[in-house]
């Protein structure tokens, strides 16, 4: 592969000086280009950027100091790549020479140019660029490996959707967020229905097809602003940010009907599953943080399982109330100790009338938010 000629971009107000410098710096190996005024200079760098430029410092439109301060303020802003500007000028004075430092340049040559001198500069010059450049895309690649790896570390490695712990900064991020802008937020933690029979009966890969699936039918049914993760094993938790609890119950259940109906694909047959749900939101007097909210929501999943599987819960339901009740631990407060509690009858439980701060009524769509006033 033949090696590309080091660019240098010659930008001086006479004609004759580019034509000179150009002859030059040609018959060392480099392609030159040239500008007569400051504003030239910038238009040439947007066509093709140069790897260095010899760049005058007295000159109409705009002079030297003034190209050079706006060249490495935008590849400060990482618009341009790192070039090193040389500037020329016949003011061999301390006070020229540190103006033009101070703007950006990167070194300094008094006319009439000594051309030994300037090949010196312009290859020392063009080394340090070729180091920046050999920084700068190793720096990149660290980041985009860096990226990978932060990717990776959130994402479950078998559904290609949120992990766990990827899940707990997302709720946390949201509570937070619904907290401070007064919204509500709704949690569905869902669980597919005697999994373990589909790993003893058809095998593991069976099994990791299902929950691919499974996965894929969420992802499909959730808005884009809401977060969908394999919390564990065969659970997995949605969060739903703007959305009160009636919507978030509404979504739970048309997910529901809809895993229900779908028939999983394995390499050597196919099978059905029925999936449970267990819903909570805030505002809502028995939420005081995101963990009472995820607690609340896994604790109504259990009362799910526990009364007959393929049904959806609300924490607050007149059910799960009546039935916790019943076993005389009222664990569907987030504030009593970590015991699940369980409760049946309806696939789907309402809130209690008179309840205070019962959320409103809501419906919910897959394409627009799901609160309601």
């Amino acid at each position: 592969m033949e090696r590309r000629k080091p660019r240098i971009l010659v930008v001086d107000d006479h004609e004759d000086n580019i034509e000179l410098l150009r002859a030059r710096l040609e018959a060392r190996g480099y392609d030159v280009d040239g500008a007569r005024d400051g504003q030239e200079a910038l238009d040439q760098v947007e066509k093709v950027c140069p790897d260095l430029i010899l760049l005058d410092v007295m000159m109409p439109k705009i002079d030297g100091i003034e190209v050079v301060r706006r060249l490495k303020a935008r590849t400060a802003a990482n618009e341009l790549p790192f070039i090193p500007v040389i500037m020329q000028t016949a003011l061999d004075s301390t006070e020229n020479k540190v103006e033009g430092l101070d703007a950006g340049a990167d070194d300094y040559i008094t006319k009439p140019i000594n051309f030994a001198e300037l090949e010196a500069r312009v290859n020392s010059l063009l080394r340090i660029k070729a180091l920046q450049s050999s920084l700068s895309a190793r720096e990149k690649e660290l980041r985009e490996l860096n990226d990978k790896l932060r990717q990776i570390s959130l994402t479950d490695g078998l559904t290609q959707i949120e992990n766990r712990r990827s899940l707990e900064d997302r709720l946390n991020e949201m509570w937070q967020h619904s907290v401070r802008l007064h919204e509500p937020i709704a949690v569905v933690m869902c669980d597919i229905d005697k999994f373990k029979s589909v790993n003893d009966q058809y095998g593991h890969q069976a099994g990791d097809a299902v929950l691919k699936e499974f996965a894929q039918i969420l992802r499909n049914e959730a808005r884009e602003i809401d977060r969908v993760g394999r919390y564990g094993g065969e659970e997995f938790l949605l969060i739903l940010p703007g959305t009160v609890l009636d919507a978030a119950v509404t979504f739970a259940e048309r997910l529901r009907e809809k895993v229900a109906k779908h028939t999983f694909n394995y390499t050597d047959g196919t099978l059905c599953r029925t999936m449970s749900c267990g819903v909570a939101g805030s505002p809502h007097p028995r939420i005081k943080d995101q963990e009472a909210l995820l607690k609340a929501s896994d604790e109504a999943l259990y009362v799910a399982k526990e009364t007959g599987r393929n049904r959806v819960i609300r924490f607050d339901g007149t059910e799960f109330n009546t039935h916790t009740q019943g076993k005389g631990n009222n664990s569907s407060d987030a504030e009593e100790s970590g015991k699940r509690s369980s409760t049946g009858s309806q696939n789907i439980s309402s809130a209690p009338a008179g309840v205070p701060g019962a959320p409103p009524r809501a419906i919910a769509t897959s394409e627009g938010p799901r609160a309601t006033s």
